[in-house]
């Protein structure tokens, strides 16, 4: 598609959306994480109601978890469990993934993030945003690769992996200084994180998630990808509460979009379901055809900004795919197995 412009959001902002897309989940394990507020919680209850045999959400805070979980209940009968999960450490993520040691899932729905504005470091020694939305995020998906294979042998289903994204990973792009050096790194690297560009780290992150994505689907062996579909998808600008941390002057800017433009949490929730569930609610080799790897948006398959179908983009894709393998497999070893077992690197 054209360079995605500000006419386009706009645009996209008021397309009528249709209903949300729905499909028999008995018997199936569904995660969905960052699912106390905001597009993840009306994405879990959609999920709730097409009856999963468990449905985790996974979030860091656990009294707003819980109450979330009574939430679900109380709007669609269905029980939600609880597990605690905070992208800001990674060994909560090696944590999360080791209770669900042999666990079959069946759709595993990466949507947790953070849009801050500011510079703010870890535990681990990351720019927050830089491991929340893509680091954490990466391992998560990797660490729970086996359950998602397990759960697509057990149903003999294609089992689902949506990482959310956003439409303004088409305003982000790596320029010739980042892409010569190590790219996550400098990213998150307090020196190169000045005011300006923090204010669009949000940006690079939801950059890194389809390029992430893509790689993933890319080096995912033939032996899997029809057991396994990951797909990235662009909810649109929802009302939420994705930078309640955030400055103030960060917070007014999001305000006025929101007054403007934004949709409901639960119409975006349907643009995360149509891509845990599309393109029709059912299995076959059809959706390893249309499904792999691709960009959702607006209840369809479209093509990402013009960086990430670039050439640049594709060496930023492998550049981003080996240095997270690196980074990921000091924090857990057993990232590099299960990277030599499921993927040809």
């Amino acid at each position: 598609m054209p360079q995605f412009g500000f006419s386009n959001f706009v645009w996209d902002q008021y397309t009528k959306l249709p209903p949300v897309l729905t499909s028999d989940l008995k018997g199936k394990s569904v995660i969905v994480t960052g699912a106390n507020t905001g597009i993840g919680l009306e994405v879990a209850k959609h999920f709730a109601r097409m009856g999963p045999a468990r449905l985790i959400i996974a979030c860091r805070n656990e009294s707003k978890a819980k109450a979330a979980a009574e939430e679900i209940a109380k709007s669609t009968s269905h029980s939600a469990e609880v597990q605690l999960l905070d992208l800001s450490g990674f060994e909560s993520v090696v944590s999360f993934a080791k209770r669900l040691v042999d666990e079959p899932i069946d759709i595993l729905v990466a949507n947790a993030a953070v849009a801050l504005g500011e510079y703010v470091a870890t535990t681990d020694g990351w720019e927050q945003t830089i491991q929340v939305n893509h680091l954490s995020t990466a391992l998560l998906s990797f660490l729970l690769v086996p359950n998602l294979v397990k759960a697509s042998k057990l149903h003999d289903s294609c089992s689902r992996l949506v990482v959310v994204s956003s439409e303004v990973h088409c305003w982000a792009s790596f320029d010739d200084e980042l892409m010569n050096t190590n790219i996550l790194a400098t990213l998150s690297d307090k020196e190169y994180c000045t005011p300006e560009r923090m204010a669009h780290h949000y940006e690079a992150s939801k950059l890194l998630n389809v390029l992430f994505t893509r790689a993933f689907s890319h080096h995912l062996s033939p032996s899997y990808s029809s057991s396994l579909i990951p797909d990235v998808v662009n909810p649109g600008l929802c009302v939420s509460e994705l930078a309640r941390n955030a400055p103030l002057a960060f917070k007014i800017r999001i305000k006025i979009l929101h007054t403007l433009f934004a949709r409901t949490a639960e119409q975006g929730a349907r643009q995360v379901v149509w891509a845990a569930l599309g393109p029709d609610g059912k299995d076959g080799p059809h959706v390893q055809q249309t499904m792999g790897g691709e960009y959702v948006s607006i209840a369809q398959i479209r093509q990402p900004s013009d960086f990430v179908v670039s050439r640049t983009g594709w060496e930023a894709q492998e550049k981003i795919w080996n240095e997270t393998i690196d980074i990921l497999s000091n924090v857990e070893p057993s990232v590099r197995t299960i990277v030599a077992e499921y993927f040809n690197n």
